[in-house]
């Protein structure tokens, strides 16, 4: 199981939406890395994709796949 597995369920329970990197490292439990860009391929299994990502905003755009 993939440490990022509580936040896919998150997004897949929620929907489309757009997260802060304060978001996502509640939901986790642990400050995101640079490690989140390899790992978030695996979000496609939960039928959703990593949109625009903004460093300035310290946000993550999430979109449904189809």
């Amino acid at each position: 199981m993939s440490k990022y597995a509580p936040l896919w369920e998150y997004i897949a329970e929620r929907g489309e939406c757009a997260l802060t990197f304060a978001d996502i490292e509640r939901v986790l439990g642990f400050a995101v890395d640079h490690a989140f860009l390899s790992a978030k391929k695996e979000l496609c299994e939960y039928g959703y994709k990593v949109g625009k990502i903004s460093l300035k905003n310290k946000t993550v755009e999430l979109v449904k796949l189809g």
